[in-house]
């Protein structure tokens, strides 16, 4: 059976009102072509303009390598300076990305060229939004963002590969314990189902980013991405009206961070394989159960 992908909705332009109909009530991804395309960024925005505007400031880079039990989450691999990096990722690959890096901060003129997408829904987040850049073949492991945004995650200068799954088959894709992303020792665009066997048939959604696309990713849902060229996106970032998501956000980056930062400090590699087959155990039994129904 494998696992079931299915291709994600893809639409021009939308209305308020469809938006919320059809995607934001029922949280459901979509990719918007033409949103971008109204930006100054979409013609600007090339690596070499990123590089000069931005500058040679210092940036920490990750790589695909799996985590340190013992280090807080999101720690880089090594750093590099911004320019040299751009040179990079252009001239050949390299697994190594900058992950939620904030360059907008140091060339606040780059705010001018995006615009919110209020039109569509409000409670936008960020000050200054994020920005993800990676080398081609360079890959994000699965995981669902930490703060339970709404996030409209626009591509530029390059392809970009992404997988998408509901928050419902979180036990079947062996979500660690304490934290918000999977198990890392298999390859969801191509996994062992002899030795990942709760894989088999979970469903989700997929797509492939151009230049300038738009992608709609609603609260909770699970992201794997590759990029396919030497590239990077924009995240804009939005509350849900939910306070429970709120709650659950809040209580995320509070208490579950905190605990799970403490016990890796003491507890190390014997913590990181107890989360593991945790893991493993929660997969096997959602599978045996049927879940999710």
């Amino acid at each position: 059976m494998g696992i079931v992908l299915k291709p994600i909705d893809i639409v021009d332009d939308i209305t308020k009102e469809e938006f919320y109909e059809k995607y934001l009530r029922p949280r459901r991804p979509v990719v918007i072509k033409n949103m971008a395309k109204k930006w100054p960024a979409y013609q600007k925005w090339t690596m070499d303009h990123i590089k000069e505007t931005v500058g040679d400031v210092e940036v920490p880079l990750y790589d695909s390598s799996k985590a340190d039990p013992s280090a807080p989450i999101n720690t880089p691999t090594t750093k590099m300076k911004f320019g040299d990096y751009i040179d990079l990722i252009q001239r050949e690959p390299t697994d190594l990305r900058i992950f939620f890096f904030d360059p907008i901060k140091y060339a606040n003129k780059l705010l001018d060229d995006y615009i919110s997408p209020k039109d569509l829904m409000g409670g936008f987040l960020d000050k200054y939004p994020s920005m993800f850049f990676g080398g081609t073949g360079s890959v994000t492991f699965l995981h669902y963002d930490i703060d339970l945004p709404h996030i409209f995650h626009t591509h530029f200068n390059g392809r970009k590969h992404v997988i998408l799954f509901e928050n419902k088959w979180k036990e079947r894709l062996y979500k660690i314990p304490y934290t918000t992303y999977a198990l890392e020792d298999y390859d969801i665009s191509n996994p062992d189902f002899t030795k990942f066997p709760a894989l088999n048939g979970i469903e989700g959604i997929e797509c492939f980013l151009e230049h300038g696309d738009t992608l709609f990713m609603p609260t909770g849902w699970w992201h794997w991405m590759k990029y396919l060229d030497g590239s990077f996106s924009l995240s804009l970032r939005a509350w849900d009206k939910s306070w429970a998501v709120k709650a659950h956000s809040i209580w995320n980056l509070t208490v579950q961070r905190k605990f799970d930062d403490i016990m890796k400090v003491n507890f190390k590699k014997k913590y990181m394989d107890w989360k593991e087959k945790i893991a493993i155990k929660r997969a096997e039994i959602a599978l045996r159960r049927g879940l999710p129904k």
